[in-house]
């Protein structure tokens, strides 16, 4: 049987990509308290004086960097207005930067030229924060915003977030040539409690918690998205509401309730059905949760995929659930697959945490009694299979 032809025409949405990801929103609903405790951080740089130093916390989906984007969109207009004011912001994304080396020369690349960027590796790191300094004070700017989403992948390494927040005080980038603020964005909750004090009293002069979502504001968001995504009356009245509780009690994210809708949207054009009902949404769910699943196990810093292939490894000889210990000899070996760089065993033990914390992996205590004490074994909480079909599309794997 031949390919059926592409035709024009779409019974079910209006404009798809309003749900997308990419899709930015003129207003970001049910974040108004944080919005205003944001805007309320920044307005010191309107008024000519150093920026304080502000770090997001919240898990994926709940409006952190959308915020930030929005908040930057209107410091950089309402700028115009004010004379001897001039604000530029740095924003990147730290996802696969595990070190503050890392960190140091994506910044710095930042004011460079494609021609003079400077490599991942071969500079001392002092060089590297002199090239970043020497930046920072030649541009030609009043304010400095330094945005790092995701801050949380460099781990323990956090040296970084001591430097940036402080080169004004340390005299690296004298105040009167450029003042320089940090935001530091984390989906990790547990982030700022693994940072060092001297960087938390630098980097959190004010710290803004996105909460996740509950299923009322959740409905809120989709009937705005929807009202533009969908053709006129073809979302059943039940639509909605089922898709916010759904994701206001599986993850609380915005990002998640969207996917969900637009994916039960898909199933019934597929389906070619003049309307989207309660089925769809139904058989949207599980879909969604493990393209859920697969996008967070993409999006862990490199070192928690090490980690995680360490115990793919330890699983292919049936040696799981495993000690701290065995799974720590196992990434060693694992780092030189990765040409990672091998971290501690305390930092191990900490990213077997988090993954705990995300449903990765379970974890049990054993006790020995008096005498043997007490420890922690590890394995798998979701299927081993799709951790290695992440990793495979990441770099070659073999089992």
């Amino acid at each position: 049987m031949g390919l059926e032809p592409f035709t024009p025409g779409d019974a079910i949405f209006e404009d798809e990509d309003i749900l997308r990801d990419s899709h930015q929103p003129e207003t970001l609903l049910e974040r108004e308290d944080e919005l205003k405790e944001y805007q309320s951080a920044l307005q010191p740089i309107i008024n000519g004086a150093r920026p304080r130093n502000i770090f997001l916390y919240g898990q994926t989906g709940v409006g952190k960097t959308v915020a930030t984007d929005m908040i930057i969109d209107r410091l950089q207009i309402d700028q115009e207005k004010i004379d001897n004011l001039d604000i530029h912001a740095v924003n990147i994304i730290c996802k696969n930067l595990t070190t503050s080396y890392q960190v140091a020369v994506k910044l710095a690349n930042r004011f460079r030229s494609k021609d003079e960027r400077l490599p991942p590796t071969g500079y001392p790191p002092d060089t590297v924060y002199e090239f970043l300094w020497e930046h920072l004070k030649e541009i030609d700017s009043t304010h400095v915003l330094l945005i790092l989403d995701e801050i949380d992948a460099v781990g323990e390494d956090d040296n970084i977030l001591y430097e940036l927040p402080r080169c004004n005080d340390n005299g690296n980038v004298p105040p009167e040539m450029t003042k320089v603020g940090v935001i530091g964005i984390s989906n990790n909750f547990t982030f700022r409690e693994q940072l060092s004090a001297r960087v938390t009293d630098s980097l959190c002069d004010e710290e803004i918690h996105f909460p996740p979502y509950d299923s009322d504001q959740l409905r809120s968001i989709l009937r705005q998205r929807a009202k533009r995504a969908f053709i006129d009356d073809v979302l059943e009245d039940d639509v909605i509401p089922l898709t916010a509780a759904i994701a206001g009690q599986e993850s609380g994210s915005a990002r998640q309730a969207l996917k969900l809708l637009f994916k039960a949207g898909d199933i019934a054009r597929s389906d070619g059905a003049e309307s989207v009902d309660e089925s769809h949404v139904r058989e949207a769910e599980p879909l969604i949760k493990e393209g859920k699943v697969k996008s967070e196990l993409q999006s862990l810093p490199a070192q928690s995929h090490v980690t995680l292939y360490a115990l793919l490894r330890l699983h292919a000889k049936d040696e799981l659930p495993a000690k701290t210990g065995k799974i720590y000899e196992e990434y060693k070996k694992a780092t030189s697959h990765f040409e990672a760089e091998e971290k501690t065993d305390r930092t191990i033990r900490n990213r077997l945490n988090q993954l705990s914390l995300k449903g990765f992996l379970s974890v049990d205590e054993k006790n020995m009694g008096a005498r043997g004490g007490s420890y922690y074994v590890y394995q798998f909480g979701v299927r081993p299979k799709l951790i290695q079909n992440v990793l495979e599309n990441l770099d070659r794997v073999e089992i």
